[in-house]
């Protein structure tokens, strides 16, 4: 059923008996769940379960305006999420995106004593932390609040500013929001290292894309790994051209187990809203 269809029905009434509403990761078939369509949903409905960790094509304030609450699946997708991370942060270290034989490859860089600096110290980053570890990395962190000594381990809480500074290779692991769109621009690529490997797992609005190419260009980032981006599916052509940039199509929750987990949530949350009212993993924003 495409975007169209399901508004349609929305307006003529067909889906008046539904009161908890599942959806899926289908945002390229039926669109984003904006105004018009929440608005047009059935004044009987009162939960949607999200099958995602990330909900930035929701409109938050139409459905709390209406009182529809919303869960989604935030630490499910934690371990996944940040192996593909140590993936990309290997492969860009290590160039292993240059298809050329060993005696041309250029030389790469080990992890092992290296600043890894993650900005956004949630599930995701604490997950990523734990990995980065058992590799030797040096970990700092940046997060709206610092975290409880038995989470945050050896783990070093600085500032915005010194995470920039000081990181030689710097996670995203934020939540995209109109406050952290373009959290990486021209400015912030400015006071990091020279030659700092960038990774991005979280959402493509973090990072202005068009500084992104012009600081891989200019030298000042050496690699960059991403697994999302500003205009997904598009990507722009100077991070697809570049031979230091490590690209995938967005698959960091895409593992059997990891969807199998993220469903059961979802459907456990409206079965426990159904049952008991309320849902068992909220959104922030609702909490």
């Amino acid at each position: 059923m495409s975007a169209n269809e399901f508004l349609q029905h929305c307006k003529q009434g067909n889906f008046n008996h539904v009161v908890g509403l599942y959806r899926t990761n289908s945002t390229k078939e039926t669109g984003p769940f904006d105004k018009e369509l929440i608005l047009s949903l059935p004044d009987l409905l009162k939960y949607i379960g999200l099958n995602v960790a990330g909900y930035d094509g929701m409109d938050i304030s139409a459905c709390t305006e209406r009182s529809i609450r919303i869960s989604n699946t935030p630490n499910v997708v934690a371990n996944a999420t940040a192996d593909v991370v140590m993936f990309l942060l290997l492969g860009a270290m290590r160039h292993a995106m240059i298809p050329l034989w060993k005696e041309e490859a250029p030389l790469g860089h080990d992890p092992h004593g290296k600043t890894l600096g993650i900005s956004g110290m949630g599930a995701i980053g604490q997950a990523l932390a734990h990995r980065a570890r058992a590799f030797g990395l040096r970990i700092i962190y940046h997060n709206r609040s610092r975290l409880p000594n038995d989470k945050e381990g050896s783990a070093t809480y600085v500032t915005f500013d010194k995470l920039l500074r000081s990181s030689d290779i710097l996670s995203l692991n934020l939540p995209a929001t109109p406050n952290t769109r373009h959290t990486i621009s021209q400015p912030q690529f400015k006071v990091m290292k020279d030659g700092v490997v960038v990774i991005n797992t979280a959402r493509g609005s973090l990072i202005d894309e068009a500084a992104l190419v012009d600081a891989l260009n200019s030298g000042k980032v050496l690699s960059a790994g991403l697994d999302v981006y500003e205009d997904e599916p598009r990507v722009h052509p100077g991070l697809i051209s570049n031979g230091r940039v490590m690209l995938l199509p967005h698959i960091g929750t895409t593992t059997i187990e990891t969807k199998r987990e993220m469903e059961l949530l979802a459907l456990r949350n409206l079965e426990h809203a159904l049952d008991q009212g309320e849902l068992l993993t909220p959104i922030r924003e609702q909490s």
